[in-house]
């Protein structure tokens, strides 16, 4: 029992309890900033949508209502440019999170396979390989990579922690490099409708990949663009090949999303009004989060999308999260992302617009 968990490293949220009973003793409350979590209601229409197919006593199937892959096609041909999408290039699953720890393992990797994903990461990139005891690799730019034994590549804009989007070209030469090399390029575009201060480009933009999904494969998920992370409700979108696999390897694991959330995702998908609403509320806790920091004295780096601030005193970073949580204010340490994190602080701009407000107010 013990032969898989020792392979992972300690659950990063474990370290941060101390810290919370500190912000918890403030006198007005914590205001949590550590987690991305949404905080605003689901929208009343995908609320209905899941009421209304609440009666369903059958099992649901792992590909998914034909509906949903309507939905999802839609979607990538109207929001991210996609051309030429059909059934097959789309693959419905329980959460990002899970196909994320999992993909590796369901791909056949293992011991002399190398997964990659970028040097500051959503930690889980990590966990998934080690899973399936492939060795993790960190990089600055994946072109540099030995492509010697590399199975998987992990491309994240924007990205969690940072912000950082890539820019198409940067994607383009990416793309071209791991195609030449023979590495399957999975992007997690879960943040792909948050951008601010850039426009963020998916892989399957026919500028990016040529007009061809060979080889790639984007990530994409409902819980942050519609408030639906209890949903559990995200897809993969991009090589048929892949994706076919895949289906074939969660038939198995009966890894189904459930019926009524799949209804939920088609009306999240076929609404565009809900997504313009919710990002209105971020913008502005964003700005009202970012213009305190830098009046007291942090420094914002990248942070042009997402739902975060890569903020930084230039000090060790728990020594800036028990700062401010004596402050009654929790935040995430940016070595939670990897070392290169170490002097940095995430910061989540999802709390409600009162606990923001009580931020600005414990910062000023």
């Amino acid at each position: 029992m013990s032969a898989v968990s020792s392979r992972l490293p300690v659950f990063p949220w474990d370290k941060l309890e101390p810290y919370k009973k500190t912000a918890l003793a403030h006198p007005d409350g914590m205001v949590d900033l550590s987690v991305g979590t949404p905080v605003d209601p689901v929208p009343a229409l995908i609320q209905k949508a899941l009421v209304a197919a609440a009666d369903s006593p059958g099992y649901p199937t792992v590909w998914g209502t034909p509906e949903l892959r309507d939905a999802i096609t839609g979607w990538c041909e109207r929001r991210l440019g996609a051309v030429g999408l059909t059934h097959g290039n789309v693959l419905p699953v329980v959460g990002s999170k899970e196909l994320v720890a999992w993909l590796p393992t369901q791909l056949g990797l293992g011991a002399g396979d190398r997964v990659a994903y970028p040097r500051l990461a959503y930690p889980t990139y990590e966990v998934g390989a080690r899973l399936c005891g492939a060795e993790p690799v960190v990089y600055d730019d994946p072109t540099e990579l030995d492509p010697a034994g590399l199975r998987l590549l992990w491309l994240n804009s924007p990205s969690n922690p940072t912000g950082k989007v890539l820019a198409k070209e940067e994607l383009t030469r990416i793309v071209a490099w791991a195609r030449e090399h023979g590495v399957l390029v999975f992007a997690d575009e879960c943040y792909l409708e948050l951008g601010w201060e850039a426009d963020p480009v998916s892989v399957l933009h026919p500028d990016v990949n040529g007009g061809s999904y060979e080889g790639v494969v984007a990530v994409h998920s409902l819980s942050k663009r519609s408030n639906l992370a209890g949903y559990r409700a995200a897809f993969a979108a991009g090589d048929p090949g892949v994706l076919h696999e895949l289906l074939q390897i969660r038939k198995h694991g009966g890894m189904m999303t459930a019926a009524p959330v799949q209804a939920a995702a088609v009306a999240a998908l076929g609404d565009d009004a809900h997504v313009a609403e919710q990002r209105e509320r971020y913008a502005a806790r964003r700005a009202a989060l970012r213009a305190a920091l830098e009046a007291h004295g942090f420094r914002i780096e990248h942070s042009e999308a997402s739902l975060y601030l890569w903020a930084t005193r230039d000090e060790p970073c728990w020594e800036t999260v028990a700062y401010l949580a004596e402050k009654g204010v929790l935040v995430a340490p940016g070595d939670f992302y990897g070392e290169a994190g170490a002097r940095f602080v995430r910061v989540a701009f999802t709390a409600t617009d009162e606990g923001v407000a009580a931020a600005v107010k414990r910062l000023g």
